[in-house]
């Protein structure tokens, strides 16, 4: 059954295969003043509807809820609800676990002998926009991201395909797995001003958004 969420408080679909571990955390999470467990089930072809129905806050998802063949529904409900954070629990130490869920769009990553008070703590926050990393897992994600820059093909002027030096400046940070806001920073330009020169990227590589664009020169650098 689900339950309306109150104003002010973080909107949590709980997807756990087990009944007594859905019904312990929901009592858990409940008790919390500033949370509130929409709806609780098992994984079946219907969650995705009813997740997108209820629109939480945060997709609570048990590691056991479903197979990795099927991990396709966490991307699935962050399409359909742009804002929604989810959350693993119960996962192995595992590395490439790790990324893989990371890669799907997981905010939170708590592992299987967390305390109710760890898995309420990683819902608060990854419902303001801050991620959950168990510490020893932290040093897998920063040798990922130093894998693809260092993965990164530089583009030879003979491969510039129209784009300004720092227009493939910024294919190059965006390959790199950065935002709009963090080359903003990086560069000491404005936020509208990186908008605009993405925006010129696009129409000259004939791409609709940033990841099309750092594959076209990957791939064109690598046959110049």
């Amino acid at each position: 059954m689900a339950t309306e969420v109150i104003s002010g408080t973080i909107g949590v679909f709980l997807l756990a295969e087990n009944r007594l571990l859905r019904d312990a955390l929901t009592k858990i999470l409940n008790k919390k003043n500033d949370i509130c467990v929409l709806a609780a089930s098992a994984f079946s072809p219907q969650a995705l509807q009813q997740i997108t129905e209820l629109a939480p806050h945060v997709l609570l998802l048990d590691c056991a809820a479903l197979g990795f063949a099927q991990v396709e529904i966490i991307a699935a409900a962050r399409k359909a609800l742009p804002g929604l954070k989810v959350v693993m629990i119960g996962m192995e130490s595992d590395k490439e676990t790790f990324l893989r869920c990371v890669r799907a769009g997981v905010a939170g990553y708590v592992l299987r002998d967390a305390t109710a008070s760890e898995v309420a703590a990683a819902v608060r926050a990854a419902a303001t926009d801050e991620a959950v990393c168990p510490p020893r897992l932290c040093l897998a994600l920063f040798e990922c991201v130093a894998r693809q820059w260092a993965q990164m093909p530089r583009f030879s002027s003979k491969q510039t395909h129209g784009l300004t030096r720092r227009e493939q400046q910024l294919v190059e940070m965006i390959g790199g797995g950065l935002t709009n806001k963090e080359i903003a920073n990086e560069l000491n330009l404005s936020d509208q001003t990186v908008k605009n020169h993405i925006h010129r990227i696009l129409q000259k590589l004939g791409v609709s958004d940033r990841l099309s664009a750092v594959e076209v020169c990957r791939i064109q650098s690598l046959s110049a």
